[in-house]
């Protein structure tokens, strides 16, 4: 994907990303939160992959796990709206991007046709340092998944 296009796509995301109660980042983003904000959202993709609604759930910012107080609820959403999500094929981690001092994390994926997406994550650290997943938006990628 192009700089540009993931530019783009960032941009994209945090317009129409709803805000959150939770603060963002601010400044530049370490290594150290690089590999946390990577592996809270690979620990949601487990967590999906086993149907594990509640542990997917906990990766979620506190606004998101109090507007889905029932987590089989949450776990229903993402099926129907982000399927590619729920069950993907592929996933490829792209640099996280800090705009506005907000922190996006886009990841690569394929769903079982081969199809590419992007799954732009928008992350925010809580009070207690752990990060957690604000909001996710899903665009069309270029191409398929060989």
């Amino acid at each position: 994907m192009s700089r540009f296009l993931k530019s783009v796509l960032f941009r994209l995301a945090a317009a129409v990303m709803l805000a959150a109660s939770v603060p963002a980042h601010a400044g530049e983003l370490s290594a150290a939160d690089a590999k946390q904000i990577r592996a809270v959202i690979e620990a949601q993709l487990a967590a999906f992959a086993a149907d594990d609604a509640q542990r997917a759930l906990s990766y979620a910012a506190p606004d998101i796990r109090q507007r889905y107080s029932e987590s089989e609820r949450f776990l229903k959403m993402v099926r129907e709206h982000y399927p590619v999500v729920y069950r993907h094929a592929s996933v490829g981690f792209l640099p996280p991007e800090v705009e506005d001092d907000e922190v996006f994390q886009a990841v690569e994926m394929s769903d079982a046709n081969g199809v590419l997406w992007v799954a732009i994550y928008r992350m925010g650290r809580l009070e207690d340092g752990q990060w957690r997943i604000m909001g996710c938006r899903v665009v069309a990628g270029e191409g398929q998944a060989i």
